[in-house]
C-alpha cells in the first residue's frame, strides 16, 4: 500500500484528485499539509502584519478541516513536516507552478514519490535536476497532464487510423478560457503564471501525442495585454520528421475553447472537450464529410484516476519510470522552445 499526503489543501485536490483516488486500490490517503507561516511567507515574514499572518492559517485550517471532514486522514502542521514524515511513501504536489522544483526536490531527497500538477517546473534546468534526483534515488516523478489518459484520445485516433477520414492534412488543437480573477496566480509572474506554462501545455502535449517523439515547434508567438506582466495568449505550429502538421492556439482571456479538429483528405473530425472532459462526462466528436455531418458519441472515462494508475505504475515499475522521465523532458523542452522561438520577455 502507498501512502500518499497532499501538499496543500487546494481545490484541485479536494474537488478531483481525492475523489479518484478512493478508486485507487493501491494507496491510502494519509492526509494534507497546511504551511507554516515561515513556508507561506519566506523572507517576507518579518515585515508581514500579525493579523494577516493569522487570516492565512485561519483560512488554510479550514480548507484543511473540510478536507478531514470528507476524505479522513489528519492534517500537518508545515509542508516540511508531511514531506520527512515516516508516515508518507508519496505526495501529491498541486502548487502554482513556481513553487514545485522546491518541495518536489525536497520530497525527492527525502525519498518520496512525487505527483506534481503540470508543468514540472517552469523551467528546464529546474526539471532536468528533478529527473536527475529521481532517477538515482529509484523514484517516480509523474506530471499530471491527466487528459492523456482518456479513452476519447484513442477512440478518435483509432477512426483516423481506420482511413475514415483519408490521409490527414492537419491537426488543430485551441484552448482557453475566459479572464478569472485578478489574484488568481496564473496572472502572477512569480508564481509561474502565464497563459504558456498553464493553457499552452496543454496544446503541446496532445501534440506531441499526435506526432510523435519527433514532433518540434516551428514557429510560436507570445501576446502580451497592458497591465498584465505575463503573457495572456499565444500560438504555435508544430511539425514532425513526416511532414505532419499541428496548429496551436491558446489563452486565458478568451472566448472558452477546448477544440480538437483532425482535418482529413476525405472527412474532418472535430470534437470540442477534448482536454478538459470530467468523471462522467459522455464526450463526442462530429465528423463531417463535404456537407455531410455525423455526430457520434464516446465514452466517459476518468482521466484523473487513470493518471493516478500510471503513478502508481512508475512506482513499481522500473522500465515505465524511464518512460515517464523522457515524456517530461520532452515537454519541458517544448516549452524552453516555445520561450525561445516567441522571444518571449
Amino acid at each position: 500500500m502507498i501512502r500518499i499526503g497532499i501538499i496543500c489543501p487546494s481545490e484541485i485536490a479536494f474537488r478531483r484528485f481525492l475523489p479518484s483516488l478512493r478508486k485507487a486500490k493501491g494507496f491510502k490517503y494519509v492526509g494534507v499539509a497546511i504551511a507554516t507561516p515561515e513556508e507561506w511567507f519566506g523572507d517576507r515574514l518579518p515585515s508581514v502584519n500579525q493579523n494577516a499572518i493569522n487570516q492565512v492559517q485561519i483560512s488554510e485550517n479550514e480548507k484543511a478541516q473540510k478536507f478531514v471532514d470528507e476524505y479522513g486522514g489528519k492534517v500537518f502542521d508545515g509542508y516540511s513536516t508531511l514531506i520527512c514524515s515516516d508516515e508518507i511513501d508519496a505526495i501529491y504536489l498541486p502548487l502554482p507552478p513556481a513553487l514545485h522544483y522546491k518541495w518536489a526536490k525536497m520530497a525527492l531527497l527525502n525519498d518520496k514519490h512525487v505527483l506534481v500538477e503540470k508543468p514540472t517546473t517552469t523551467c528546464l534546468v529546474d526539471t532536468q535536476e528533478l529527473l536527475n534526483i529521481a532517477k538515482m534515488r529509484k523514484l517516480a516523478l509523474h506530471e499530471d497532464y491527466m487528459f492523456i489518459y482518456h479513452d476519447q484520445l484513442k477512440m478518435i485516433n483509432d477512426v483516423v487510423r481506420s482511413g475514415e477520414i483519408g490521409e490527414v492534412r492537419l491537426y488543430r488543437i485551441t484552448f482557453g478560457f475566459p479572464r478569472r480573477d485578478a489574484q488568481d496566480f496564473r496572472y502572477m509572474k512569480a508564481l509561474g503564471g502565464g497563459a504558456l506554462l498553464d493553457a499552452g501545455g496543454y496544446t503541446m502535449k496532445y501534440s506531441s501525442f499526435l506526432l510523435g517523439s519527433s514532433g518540434r515547434l516551428v514557429t510560436a508567438t507570445a501576446n502580451y495585454l497592458p497591465s498584465f506582466e505575463v503573457d495572456m495568449y499565444g500560438s504555435a505550429t508544430m511539425v514532425n520528421d513526416e511532414g505532419m502538421v499541428a496548429q496551436l492556439a491558446f489563452g486565458m482571456d478568451n472566448d472558452y475553447k477546448c477544440d480538437l479538429e483532425i482535418w482529413g483528405s476525405l472527412g474532418t473530425i472535430t470534437s470540442n472537450r477534448i482536454l478538459t472532459a470530467p468523471v462522467g462526462f459522455v464526450p463526442s466528436y462530429t465528423i463531417k464529410k463535404n456537407q455531410s455531418y455525423e455526430k457520434r458519441e464516446l465514452l466517459a472515462d476518468d482521466s484523473f484516476y487513470k493518471s493516478i494508475m500510471h503513478f502508481e505504475l512508475c512506482i513499481k515499475d522500473e522500465v515505465s519510470r524511464i518512460v515517464n522521465y523522457k515524456a517530461i523532458e520532452q515537454q519541458q523542452k517544448l516549452v524552453e522552445d516555445y520561450r525561445e522561438l516567441s522571444r518571449m520577455v
